[in-house]
């Protein structure tokens, strides 16, 4: 039988360029010295859809590296990330959006490739000083990419950022964040997605505007659906085979910290520790928009699709092109920043896959990840 290590160069191409799965793609350059050489950033298809990976909170006894779950093999893979020790950490098309816990410094970091793109400090934003949040390292609550900046620098960044959440954005070569205006009514943005050369925001109050940056009014934002208020949760919006959903997350249920003693903080005052309590989502609804009526459906079927949910930018994949992940499900990371933050471990406790057609809720990740700076996110594998 031929030695697989002498296959030629040119059928090594042709197979690696073949692969979907990262995974796959990673373990195929671990075979021999022959196939890593064709395991090169030029072959990997990064137009392809990716399922995200889970990307653990910081650990303390190594804070330079980050470790992500695979949801596809369950494995775990070990990455050096220094420029991320620290920080606070949000997501968009594989980029890492970070925030300094003491400082509040904001950058662009690709977490493969070690890339990192410095952004205008917070303070430029518009009145700072009446916006800025108890802590630097929570100024940012959502940041999303217009295109991928590894492979173009024409792209937008917006971001939902202060206390009062609003939207701005940052293009390559500007010195400070450009506010968009928002009407009187609308309240705080819960989530923003860039679809069909636009972007989209919801609001805590569940009404969904457009931004058009490249407009000539490129601050004016307009109203275009609206949903029932998400009184004890958030809304997520989202792009799933060419149409809007906005998604709402609903909660929450209170359980004593007693029923989660392993995970939880204890106090050394029982009576004390009974008072405390735990936030979990307790439900989802999905909604999808009719951008030309203005209207809004309510919707238990994604058909195929799967939504990963959390401090990323909320994404859709195709289930059935990707093993081990289940279509009309969604996966969701804790993203409850102000639950989270008061509890002395910080968030990683409200992550699962929720089930739409029966309301249930499993893991997705068996341990226990928890941080108050950065708990677990969506991280989408690219290698370039």
């Amino acid at each position: 039988m031929s030695d697989w290590s002498d296959l030629q160069q040119d059928l090594l191409v042709l197979i690696v360029r073949r692969i979907n799965l990262i995974e796959d793609f990673l373990n195929f350059g671990i075979v021999c010295k022959s196939w890593r050489s064709a395991v090169t950033k030029e072959n990997f298809n990064s137009n392809l859809c990716r399922v995200p990976w889970l990307m653990l909170a910081e650990e303390e006894d190594d804070k330079t590296c980050r470790k992500f779950f695979s949801l596809y093999n369950g494995l775990i893979l070990k990455k050096r990330i220094p420029k991320a020790s620290g920080k606070r950490c949000m997501e968009s098309l594989g980029w890492l959006i970070t925030v300094g816990k003491d400082e509040g410094e904001i950058s662009l970091l690709h977490p493969f490739s070690g890339v990192q793109i410095q952004l205008p400090h917070q303070i430029t934003t518009d009145h700072y000083e009446f916006n800025q949040t108890p802590v630097p390292w929570t100024f940012v609550q959502k940041a999303i990419l217009s295109a991928n900046p590894s492979h173009t620098s024409d792209y937008v960044l917006m971001i939902i950022e202060g206390h009062y959440q609003f939207l701005s954005f940052w293009r390559p070569g500007d010195f400070l964040w450009t506010r968009i205006k928002k009407p009187v009514y609308f309240l705080h943005n819960s989530d923003v997605v860039y679809f069909n050369g636009h972007f989209y925001a919801v609001s805590y109050s569940g009404c969904v505007q457009v931004c058009d940056v490249v407009d000539s009014e490129p601050t004016k934002s307009l109203t275009v659906a609206q949903l029932p208020s998400c009184i004890d949760g958030k809304y997520y919006i989202l792009e799933s085979l060419g149409s809007l959903f906005v998604v709402s997350q609903n909660g929450v249920d209170i359980r004593y910290v007693k029923d989660d003693r392993e995970r939880v903080p204890t106090y050394e005052d029982e009576e004390e520790e009974e008072k405390m309590y735990m936030y979990k989502t307790r439900n989802f609804q999905v909604f999808q928009i009719d951008l030309d009526a203005c209207k809004t459906t309510p919707t238990r079927d994604l058909g195929d699709q799967a939504f990963f949910l959390g401090a990323n930018a909320s994404l859709s994949v195709q289930a059935s092109q990707f093993p081990g992940i289940k279509p009309n499900h969604i996966y969701f990371t804790d993203n409850c920043l102000g639950a989270y933050l008061h509890f002395e471990e910080g968030g990683g406790f409200d992550m699962g896959v929720f089930n739409l057609a029966d309301g249930s809720i499993q893991p997705h990740y068996d341990g226990v990840s928890l941080s108050r700076v950065c708990p677990p996110i969506w991280v989408t594998p690219n290698p370039c």
